[in-house]
C-alpha cells in the first residue's frame, strides 16, 4: 500500500467512498493489493485456480456493497487476506465436491451458481453484462460462460466446447487480462 493510500485508509472520507463503491478508490485497492491477495491464497490454491480466487475476491468487492461495509477501518490488507483465504478454502471444497461427484449422476444438469443476496446478485449481473458488452469478444463468450460463470473444470469445459485444453487455457488467460482491464477502468 502506498503512503498516500495508507494515510487515506484512516480517513473517514476514504472509508465512506470505499463503502459507497467509489470506482477510483476500488481501482486503487485492486492495484495496491492484488499481489498481496495472490500471495495469501498461493499456499491454498495454485495456478489458474489462484487467479480465479483472486478475481472472485475483487469481483465481489466491486459488486457487493454489503461486503465492502463489513470493513470498518484498520488494516485493509489484513482484511482482504482474510477474505481471500476464506474464498480459497471455499474454492478447494467446491473442487473436491466436484471430483467426488460422478458426472454420470448429473446428466444434463448445469452446475448451480452460488446463490448470494439479491442485491449483490443483481449488482454482479450488471457488472457481468457490462463486461460482456464492452470488453468480451464474441469468439470468447463460450469460454467465459463455461469457465467463469458455470465454473466448470478446464478438462470438462474443453470437452463441452470441443476445443483443445491448451486453446481453452489461452482464451481463459486473455479473458482474465480483459477482466483486469475492466476492473481498472476509471469511468463507471
Amino acid at each position: 500500500m502506498t503512503s498516500e493510500s495508507r494515510s487515506a485508509a484512516g480517513d473517514d472520507a476514504w472509508l465512506e467512498g470505499f463503502h459507497r463503491g467509489d470506482r477510483e478508490i476500488l481501482s486503487r485497492c485492486y492495484q495496491d493489493y492484488v499481489r498481496t491477495v495472490a500471495w495469501a491464497v498461493r499456499p491454498l490454491v495454485g495456478g489458474i485456480d489462484q487467479e480465479t480466487v483472486v478475481h472472485d475476491v475483487f469481483c465481489r468487492l466491486f459488486a457487493n456493497a454489503q461486503a465492502r461495509r463489513s470493513f470498518s477501518g484498520g488494516n485493509l490488507g489484513a482484511w482482504l487476506i482474510t477474505i481471500a483465504r476464506r474464498q480459497a478454502i471455499d474454492h478447494r471444497r467446491r473442487i473436491a465436491r466436484e471430483q467426488l461427484t460422478d458426472p454420470g449422476d448429473l446428466g444434463d444438469v448445469a452446475t448451480p451458481a452460488i446463490v448470494e443476496e439479491r442485491d449483490a446478485d443483481t449488482e454482479l449481473r450488471v457488472l457481468v453484462a457490462r463486461f460482456r458488452e464492452r470488453f468480451l469478444p464474441a469468439k470468447w463468450e463460450p469460454v467465459f460462460q463455461v469457465r467463469f460463470l458455470e465454473q466448470l473444470p478446464q478438462r470438462d469445459a474443453a470437452r463441452r466446447l470441443g476445443i483443445p485444453r491448451t486453446t481453452l487455457v489461452y482464451q481463459e488467460l486473455r479473458i482474465r487480462a480483459l477482466l483486469r482491464q475492466f476492473m481498472l477502468e476509471q469511468d463507471p
